[in-house]
């Protein structure tokens, strides 16, 4: 990188900073919540292939599968104007996994308020997804968006990360990190994807404001080609480049926080227990997180934040950029790092077979 070219990405990033620290704020919170509501679902009923499906391959395969098809079926329906099917389909996926975050964190409040009654609670266990999910369709503003991706996120974590060891999460990762690339940088279908999410206004993606005035409501799903297109700084010698509304907000697929926080809850799942208990919260019948796979996990999450400062080096630019490769490259980094120093090398690999 030239030295002139080197102070534009600094300087952008100086004057994005604020945007840029939200956004790490908010992947951090996620994955973080995801830790916390763990033991609440680290069960065999909770785990999306049983306990022997933690180890076969075939399963991370089926789960790329999906992505890649419901990538093609969302641009499909969007290019036919059947926007209507894409947000009904997003909505009850979403409510599902909004659901999955909600309920232990509604546990903790009927028991702070001594509330008994499994009819009441199960009315508001269900009604208050419900009722977020409504004030998205009708009021998705930034920080509704942010609110309910935050919980969706987590949710998703953990039900992925229970349901693999770190083996296959680190082979998920790899898979998607290399998919994430091609389809942002060759095909670009994924911008596609994220301008249609953005216009549909759905809480796949999290928003960082980059001006106390912006509202996501007046956002068109046009940001990833202009982002991609034009230059955020302006070249030695040229005309400063328009600013465009692309550059008023950060945009993060929750795709860029999810894999990440699967290998932590992986690691916290499925490492030896050494170490002292450190976190219990939740009691019996759930299972204690132990000190050392709670380092291996801490290691991963800083190697994810690590992956994401280099990331935004590059979105500086005002470039749409695929964020798997440096945001897995760097959890994965952490993961091996953070687990040799805690558990040795030979401890972090899993037995795993195709089927």
């Amino acid at each position: 990188m030239a030295d002139s070219e080197f102070g534009d990405v600094v300087a952008a990033i100086r004057e994005q900073w604020a945007s840029m620290a939200g956004m790490a704020g908010m992947f951090t919170f996620s994955i973080l919540l995801g830790i916390f509501i763990q033991p609440f679902y680290n069960f065999e009923i909770y785990r999306a292939f049983g306990e022997e499906g933690t180890t076969e391959a075939g399963n991370i395969l089926l789960e790329l599968g999906m992505i890649f098809v419901f990538t093609i079926a969302v641009i499909w329906l969007a290019r036919k104007g059947l926007e209507v099917l894409i947000k009904g389909f997003v909505f009850f996926a979403l409510g599902y996994s909004l659901l999955m975050a909600l309920q232990p964190i509604l546990s903790i409040v009927f028991w702070l308020v001594g509330l008994q009654n499994e009819n009441i609670a199960l009315v508001i266990i269900l009604g208050v997804p419900l009722g977020m999910m409504y004030t998205l369709h009708r009021f998705p503003e930034w920080y509704v968006v942010n609110t309910v991706g935050l919980l969706v996120g987590s949710g998703v974590i953990v039900m992925l990360g229970i349901a693999f060891v770190p083996v296959l999460i680190i082979l998920f990762m790899v898979l998607a990190a290399i998919y994430d690339h091609w389809a942002v940088n060759g095909s670009k279908h994924m911008l596609e994807l994220a301008d249609t999410m953005i216009d549909l206004k759905l809480p796949v993606l999290l928003v960082a404001p980059k001006s106390t005035d912006y509202t996501f409501l007046e956002q068109k799903g046009d940001v990833m080609g202009k982002s991609h297109d034009e230059p955020a700084v302006p070249i030695e010698g040229t005309m400063p480049p328009k600013k465009v509304k692309s550059r008023d907000a950060l945009f993060m697929g929750l795709g860029d926080v999810i894999f990440p926080g699967m290998l932590v809850i992986s690691s916290i799942t499925f490492l030896p227990e050494t170490g002292p208990v450190v976190f219990d919260f939740w009691g019996e019948p759930s299972i204690p997180i132990h000190l050392g796979p709670m380092i291996v996990g801490m290691g991963t999450l800083v190697g994810g934040l690590v992956g994401y400062a280099a990331l935004m080096t590059q979105v500086a630019r005002g470039k749409a950029q695929a964020g798997l490769p440096l945001l897995n490259g760097g959890s994965i980094l952490g993961y091996l790092i953070s687990g040799t120093m805690a558990l040795g090398f030979d401890q972090l690999w899993q037995d795993i077979t195709f089927l």
